[in-house]
């Protein structure tokens, strides 16, 4: 017999680091219980081909859709929330921010950027789950107002992807505060005349419903986001009543007039594009 089947040494030789592991994240079982592999998942705009469920996803995925070739600059890299109430609850805030930080490799829950989207400039604001529950905080209100001033600026449409659980607490009436100051410069944009359309995704709940998100001169979401002020328990809790079927889901919204339309994540990119085209009575673009 060849020493090929004889075993020389005894135990696992191989060191750690020479294992050849599955990569993480090669499957993605969608809630429905269908599995898809993560490259395929990647190809079809991150929605599962099978039941069609948008998987979450964020500002890099966002991006990566909606602007030509992945090109894009980005705004206020560098903005980072301080801890001016010096909050704590089960642990510090400044210390939640550093590991939210270190967690996502995101400076805070929005991300602003300019580029070209099917040729044309638009600036796009996009918010994070992954970072502190996509917690609106002084400096997500501030990323958004200088995004909006930018746009303004260089005549070009806005775009704002909102998936928030509501404002960020540990920042208190600092970033309730952040609702007037959004409202108050769309309100600037809407007098220049200059197109906005609000996108909301799962899920778009809280200060951000109550600000922003509502105000596009178009609002659009994904199928089956989860969109409203309070969350299903809460209401049903201060109502005490049962709430209807889907209640909160953006297809009983757009039937109830709240959204103008419901987009599918591939045609996300062409339907925005189209809806600046009619708003601002300029040639629909192929």
């Amino acid at each position: 017999m060849s020493s090929w089947f004889k075993r020389k040494e005894k135990g696992i030789q191989t060191a750690t680091e020479e294992k050849k592991d599955t990569p993480k994240g090669l499957w993605y079982k969608s809630p429905t219980g269908k599995i898809v592999e993560a490259e395929d998942l990647a190809k079809n705009f991150y929605v599962s081909p099978e039941d069609d469920y948008h998987v979450r996803i964020g500002s890099k995925e966002y991006f990566e859709i909606l602007f030509d070739d992945n090109k894009f600059r980005e705004l206020d890299t560098k903005m980072a929330s301080k801890d001016p109430l010096k909050f704590e609850d089960t642990k510090k805030y400044s210390d939640r921010l550093k590991a939210a930080q270190k967690k996502t490799g995101l400076k805070d829950a929005v991300r602003t950027a300019v580029g070209k989207s099917q040729g044309k400039d638009i600036v796009v604001a996009c918010m994070d789950f992954g970072f502190i529950g996509g917690s609106m905080g002084s400096v997500v209100g501030e990323k958004i107002s200088r995004a909006i001033d930018v746009a303004k600026r260089k005549k070009v449409p806005f775009v704002m992807i909102s998936k928030s659980g509501g404002a960020r607490m540990m920042e208190a009436a600092l970033s309730l505060m952040q609702l007037a100051k959004t409202s108050a410069k769309l309100a600037q944009l809407a007098e220049a005349k200059i197109p906005y359309i609000s996108l909301c995704t799962d899920p778009t709940t809280g200060g951000t419903t109550a600000s922003y998100a509502m105000l596009g001169d178009i609002n659009i979401a994904e199928p089956g986001a989860l969109i409203g002020f309070a969350g299903p328990r809460v209401v049903k809790d201060t109502t005490g009543k049962d709430l209807p079927e889907g209640f909160q889901t953006s297809e009983f919204l757009k039937e109830h007039g709240f959204l103008d339309f419901i987009t599918h994540r591939r045609d996300l990119k062409k339907k925005i594009n189209l809806y600046i085209d009619l708003i601002t009575n300029q040639p629909v673009r192929n």
